[in-house]
């Protein structure tokens, strides 16, 4: 898709669609009733016939307004103006372009961000409008015999703004916006790809892709040798019941200097869980292979990054395995030797999403990271305590959490902080060994957090369990079935402003 910016009248500004907001109760402010005057009170009359008043996600397509150069005016309800904020807007953003889809517009002049939300200024809801209409526009169609694409997709939306310097923020926020957008867009289509195409040599492969594309990131894969030699027994262990080889890919992307400490992703790559000798239910397992959509994110994250050109110095780590129930695969009672050294009694092969992040989280401390986030769909736990509204955080470091928390919120990837306190961490002791990898049911999330924070090292450090969050199982209003891409926007989001962005 096209993005652009515009600046001047916009009543004489020619396009196939003008999108205008409008607020609950039909009263007519900004923009629009600018509008309205230079139509000789067109929108009003229309508005006194009751076909709507506003009300949030409401919309209107109007045709052959008098005095405008659009062929259409696509009004779209924001609800009360004293409610109206970033979360409203982004809904009266989904539901514009949807409206857009049913009258197949192919490009539309985008004013929908005036008057503006409380909470936000004109860059921000250009950025957070380019990233809806991005993901309300990814179709993943590329596996089908005969693809059809909609009849007549939106192609191309031009921003508008008031005055220049309204137009050079909004510059600002296309170029930005369209980084992340095709960040969220590569880990959707790693994510939505199935286990027997999108495996750990496949992810290795798409991750020096990524490298071949963009010289600065230098990649590396680790093989199962040397992944060996660096005993890591945790890691191996998980790969054992699989014919497909385990990857450690390590990215590495230098955008400040030598001296500078880098920030390390760490993203789980389980490009199928099938539960191991713990073996999952059938109902539902296909949906497993979303389980490496923290590597995504990370691998998504690293993209946009790039294409940002960050001051920072960045490094991902993502150790990629299949969890299967071969012969050889480890079982409910075996102890590993993880690379740290510290043993763990393996009491479920299910909780196997620790044991690649506890190796790869000790592999990470080599480059002495300023500070270290690893990603996963971690446990199922996450989505009993949280729903699918919220990602579940826990870290070793308040700063950075309360950050995490404030860029959520920019971002729309809203994370929730649960505790690690030292009490749960009863729940891992094991007689046998010096940790164990579940705590059973109760406080799951939390204990899988805990188990992790033994590994974390001494860097200021952050777990962010996205179980929850990274793949919708049902078509929803807007958006369809499959992976979303979380991570990308909020990991994004909190590099840029790390890079004093």
């Amino acid at each position: 898709m096209n993005f652009k910016t515009s600046t001047g009248d916009p009543a004489t500004l020619p396009s196939p669609c003008l999108v205008l907001g409008l607020f609950e109760g039909g009263s007519l402010e900004g923009l629009t009733a600018q509008l309205d005057q230079v139509s000789g009170g067109h929108l009003t009359r229309l508005l006194q016939l009751g076909d709507m008043d506003g009300e949030l996600e409401q919309t209107l397509m109007l045709h052959g307004v008098p005095g405008y150069a659009c062929e259409r005016v696509l009004l779209v309800g924001c609800g009360k103006r004293q409610d109206f904020k970033l979360t409203g807007y982004r809904k009266a953003t989904a539901a514009a372009v949807a409206a857009l889809a049913r009258h197949r517009v192919s490009a539309a002049l985008w004013a929908l961000h005036h008057p503006l939300p409380q909470d936000a200024d004109s860059y921000r809801c250009v950025r957070d409008s380019l990233l809806g209409i991005s993901d309300l526009g990814y179709r993943f169609d590329r596996l089908k015999s005969e693809p059809k694409p909609p009849k007549r997709p939106l192609e191309e939306v031009t921003f508008w703004s008031a005055d220049p310097h309204g137009q050079e923020a909004a510059e600002r926020a296309v170029a930005h916006g369209q980084a992340v957008a095709r960040g969220v867009a590569l880990a959707k289509d790693l994510a939505n790809l199935p286990g027997n195409i999108c495996t750990p040599s496949y992810l290795a492969e798409q991750a020096l892709e990524l490298g071949r594309a963009m010289p600065v990131l230098q990649v590396r894969v680790l093989e199962e040798p040397e992944l060996q030699a660096l005993h890591m027994g945790a890691f191996l262990g998980v790969a054992r019941g699989s014919r497909q080889p385990p990857r450690l890919i390590v990215l590495e992307y230098r955008g400040a200097g030598e001296q500078a400490k880098p920030v390390v992703l760490v993203g789980k790559g389980i490009t199928f869980d099938a539960g191991g000798i713990s073996l999952k239910p059938g109902e539902a397992m296909d949906e497993m292979k979303f389980d490496m959509s923290g590597a995504a994110s990370v691998l998504g994250t690293l993209r946009a990054c790039l294409e940002l050109a960050l001051p920072i110095n960045l490094v991902g780590v993502i150790p990629a395995a299949e969890n299967l129930p071969d012969g050889n695969a480890i079982k409910p009672g075996d102890i590993l030797t993880s690379m740290s050294g510290l043993t763990i009694e393996v009491l479920n092969t299910d909780a196997e999403g620790r044991l690649i992040l506890c190796d790869a989280l000790t592999y990470s401390e080599r480059f002495q990271p300023e500070l270290v986030i690893d990603i996963a769909t971690l446990t199922g736990a996450c989505i009993v305590a949280l729903g699918n509204q919220a990602i579940g955080m826990m870290g070793n470091d308040e700063d950075l959490k309360r950050t995490l928390t404030e860029v959520g919120r920019e971002t729309g990837e809203r994370v929730w902080e649960l505790p690690l306190w030292e009490e749960y961490n009863e729940s891992i002791k094991s007689d046998v060994a010096d940790i164990k990898n579940t705590g059973g049911r109760a406080g799951g999330t939390i204990t899988a957090g805990c188990f992790l924070a033994r590994f974390a090292g001494d860097a200021p450090w952050v777990h962010l369990d996205i179980a929850s969050t990274a793949w919708t199982d049902k078509a929803g209003d807007y958006l369809p079935k499959g992976g979303t891409g979380v991570g990308v926007r909020l990991m994004t989001g909190l590099l840029t402003r790390l890079g004093g962005g």
